[in-house]
């Protein structure tokens, strides 16, 4: 069965995250656990961790079709390790508020170089920064989300994320997220039959599909191979619509939430159907 859903806002609590995925006429959901553009947040106090779980229940959406996401601040491969520190304490922080929360995913962008250190010695930071945080929590699947390569971003290629695996101590914890525009625009097509089915061979030979754990559902604006990380409506974009029928008719898409981040959140509700309407009966 397929989960669908968006990315939805949390403004005035996250308790309010589930009501608004549930006027969508969502199965899954996105948020952030705290506000994304600053380090630090208040502690979860018990009101607003019992009204959530209450929320939740009331949405009929499963917690495990919902997909935290991290703050954009947080750089757990920094080449300035006062920098990292920063940023790995803010990580394990947010591991902690979805651990309070009953959930059982953080989704995170695995970090940049600033041009400062080779991709390989940033991988290896992000990979050390996953097993501490790890090594300090308990039960939070880390989900690595693929990125298009903009800028220093790390991610883009199936082998980023393949290493990142690898280097994690404890497997039972890591995942991956892919996010169709970021595959799109890092250069693996997915407008064919074709392409689509070459690209995610591509990615069970190299990750395995053992550990894909979400999807971020994205048309793009920018082109194939571009690397640039501009999102659009479905069937707006250069994907085109093709590929989105393709998703939803594969099985190994099944079971794991298909989030929104397309740009108008206006038409969430349209588009949440419009992907319902694609599977083949």
């Amino acid at each position: 069965m397929k989960y669908v859903g968006a990315h939805v806002s949390a403004s005035g609590g996250v308790f309010n995250a589930p009501l608004n995925a549930k006027e969508l006429g969502a199965q899954a959901f996105a948020l952030f656990v705290k506000n994304q553009r600053q380090w630090t947040a208040k502690e979860l106090d018990s009101k607003t961790i019992d009204k959530f779980v209450k929320n939740l229940q009331d949405s009929c959406i499963d917690a495990s079709q919902v997909l935290p996401h991290d703050s954009y601040l947080i750089n757990l491969g920094h080449p300035e390790e006062e920098k990292r520190e920063k940023s790995l304490n803010a990580f394990i922080d947010e591991i902690e508020r979805c651990e309070q929360l009953g959930l059982d995913k953080l989704n995170f962008h695995p970090g940049s170089h600033l041009r400062k250190i080779s991709e390989e010695v940033c991988l290896d930071r992000i990979a050390e920064s996953m097993n501490r945080a790890i090594e300090k929590t308990s039960r939070i699947k880390l989900v690595i989300e693929n990125t298009a390569g903009q800028g220093s971003n790390l991610g883009y290629k199936f082998e980023h994320l393949a290493r990142l695996i690898d280097k994690t101590e404890d497997k039972s914890r890591v995942g991956v997220c892919l996010d169709t525009c970021h595959t799109f625009t890092a250069g693996y097509d997915l407008r064919t039959k074709e392409a689509y089915d070459t690209t995610m061979a591509e990615f069970e030979k190299i990750v395995g599909f053992k550990y894909l754990l979400a999807m971020h559902i994205n048309d793009s604006k920018p082109d194939l191979g571009s690397h640039v990380d501009r999102h659009h409506s479905i069937g707006e974009g250069k994907i085109g619509l093709d590929a989105f029928k393709f998703i939803m008719n594969d099985d190994r898409m099944d079971n794991i939430p298909l989030v929104l981040e397309t740009i108008d959140d206006s038409i969430w509700a349209q588009e949440i159907e419009l992907l319902y309407s694609m599977v083949e009966k």
